[in-house]
């Protein structure tokens, strides 16, 4: 029988059973409870607070690709703060599964987060970094916008198919639908050796398209269009290791 990708052994995955789990038992007693302001706080696990750091990292890079924009254009500081972030946000982002099945807490609540801070961190953040690179044009900003919403597209499809795609023996999914948004990575790590060479802002490769119209655009945000695509479709299906 199918079982909850993540879930510890014994919790079966149904059409809509009653909480089986004891830890989902209780946090979920404590995220219903009306008495105490901080019950949402105790109620996170472990692995809640390291999504938690996963996000933390995710809006520090926007933040910092903020910073970039306000500052000297040709002091990178800011720049390498953003990107070198969002790498930090994939470690979060692999430990607190780990630290979840090795504690056997697994939660919906954790389940929600974890693509809440995803979205920030491979969505959000290297669209930002591509702004304050440069890719600035009101097409520009069409396309990053269509890459974001493709990754909280992807993220939300797998929230409510997770359940019933193949699981393996020990019950998680066999593969993902479209790839998985922290491959995004592969954009960032573009991003980074283009600021080792200084193509940043009016230096961007292959520069503007469209130049004076009000169609103009960078070409390299087709980049994040095809990764938003990518994200999205059904047929590619990415083995899960």
């Amino acid at each position: 029988m199918s079982r909850r990708n993540g879930a510890p052994n014994g919790v079966e995955k149904e059409a809509a059973p009653p909480p089986t789990n004891i830890a989902q038992d209780k946090q979920a007693r404590l995220l219903s409870s009306e008495s105490g302001h901080f019950s949402l706080i105790r109620a996170l696990h472990l692995a809640d607070f390291i999504t938690e750091l996963n996000g933390f990292c995710g809006a520090m890079s926007v933040f910092s690709s903020m910073r970039y924009c306000l500052g000297d254009p040709y002091d990178y500081t800011n720049l390498w703060a953003a990107l070198g972030f969002i790498p930090f946000g994939l470690f979060f982002d692999f430990m607190d599964g780990k630290v979840a099945r090795w504690r056997g807490k697994a939660s919906l609540m954790g389940q929600e987060l974890d693509s809440l801070a995803d979205l920030v961190s491979f969505g959000v953040s290297p669209a930002a970094v591509a702004f304050a690179m440069g890719v600035r044009t009101p097409v520009d900003h069409l396309l990053l916008s269509f890459f974001i919403l493709c990754g909280l597209t992807r993220l939300a499809r797998f929230n409510v198919t997770v359940s019933v795609l193949p699981k393996d023996a020990t019950g998680k999914s066999k593969y993902f639908e479209g790839t998985p948004i922290p491959t995004s990575l592969a954009l960032v790590f573009t991003m980074a050796y283009w600021v080792s060479q200084g193509w940043v802002l009016d230096n961007i490769p292959l520069g503007t398209a469209l130049t004076g119209t009000a169609l103009e655009f960078h070409p390299i945000v087709g980049l994040f269009l095809v990764h938003g695509c990518l994200m999205v479709s059904k047929s590619i299906h990415i083995p899960k290791p």
